[in-house]
């Protein structure tokens, strides 16, 4: 996905209700450390990640689509959930 897709899911107004990327991670055998691991990143910043209350990074993002092997749709459904829960904060 590109980062102009990304961008344009951040900025529009938009609303979900899912938990499509605890699902995907689920579905895969992967624990929240796991994935923290091999995205190198904090599991602290994982798990923000993973609750849906923050978008990650682009290079973040990238990569866990590629491990998940994440949708167009599943991408966007996850942003529009992270918009959500931002929202609501």
């Amino acid at each position: 996905m590109s980062i102009l897709i990304w961008k344009l899911l951040w900025n529009n107004n938009l609303q979900g209700d899912y938990m499509i990327l605890k699902e995907l991670r689920l579905a895969k055998g992967y624990t929240q450390e796991e994935l923290a691991n091999i995205l190198k990143i904090s599991l602290r910043q994982y798990v923000r990640i993973d609750n849906e209350q923050t978008i990650p990074r682009p290079d973040i993002l990238a990569s866990l689509i590629s491990i998940l092997d994440m949708s167009d749709a599943e991408v966007g459904k996850f942003i529009k959930s992270v918009l959500r829960n931002k929202r609501a904060l």
